[in-house]
C-alpha cells in the first residue's frame, strides 16, 4: 500500500491571523474566506489556532464575557495546537486527529506554517480515495 503524506492533501498557504487581532476581525476573516480554522501567529511565529467553534463559544452572551471588540484572538485561541511536519504520514495524522478530537492539524516545514489539514480536507481526501477505488477493475480470479 502506498504511503500518503499530509502535504499531498493539506490546504496550502492557509489564511492566518495575528494573536493581537480582535475576535471581530477573526470572525470577519473566517466569513470572508469561508474557513473554520485560522492559524494564529505572533511576530511571524505560529502560536496557536482559532476555530469557529472556539469563537462562537467565546461570543456566547450567556457567558458574560467582554464583547468581540474587546476580546483578542489570544484570549480564546488554542495555545497548543496539533502541529505536524509536511512529511507526516496521513494515516497517523488522521488517527491522532480522531483520538485527540482535533478539528485541524497545522502543517509546518522547518517550523514555518505551510498548510492546514482539516476535517473537511480529510473527508474530501477519503471521498477521492473511495472514488478512485471504485474505478479500479476488480482483481482477476485465477
Amino acid at each position: 500500500m502506498k504511503t500518503i503524506h499530509v502535504q499531498a492533501v493539506m490546504t496550502p498557504f492557509p489564511y492566518a491571523i495575528d494573536a493581537d487581532a480582535s475576535l471581530r476581525q477573526a470572525r470577519e476573516m473566517m466569513l470572508e474566506h469561508e474557513v473554520r480554522h485560522l492559524p494564529v501567529t505572533r511576530d511571524g511565529r505560529l502560536v496557536g489556532v482559532l476555530s469557529d467553534r472556539d469563537l462562537k463559544r467565546a461570543l456566547d452572551p450567556s457567558l458574560g464575557l467582554p464583547s468581540r471588540d474587546e476580546l483578542l484572538v489570544d484570549d480564546v485561541m488554542i495555545h497548543d495546537p496539533y502541529v505536524v511536519e509536511t512529511t507526516a504520514v496521513l494515516s497517523e495524522v488522521l488517527m491522532a486527529m480522531a483520538d485527540g478530537h482535533f478539528g485541524s492539524a497545522l502543517v509546518v516545514k522547518q517550523q514555518k506554517l505551510v498548510g492546514i489539514f482539516t476535517a473537511t480536507d480529510a473527508c474530501r481526501s477519503f471521498a477521492e480515495h473511495l472514488e478512485a477505488e471504485a474505478e479500479e477493475p476488480p482483481p482477476s480470479v485465477a
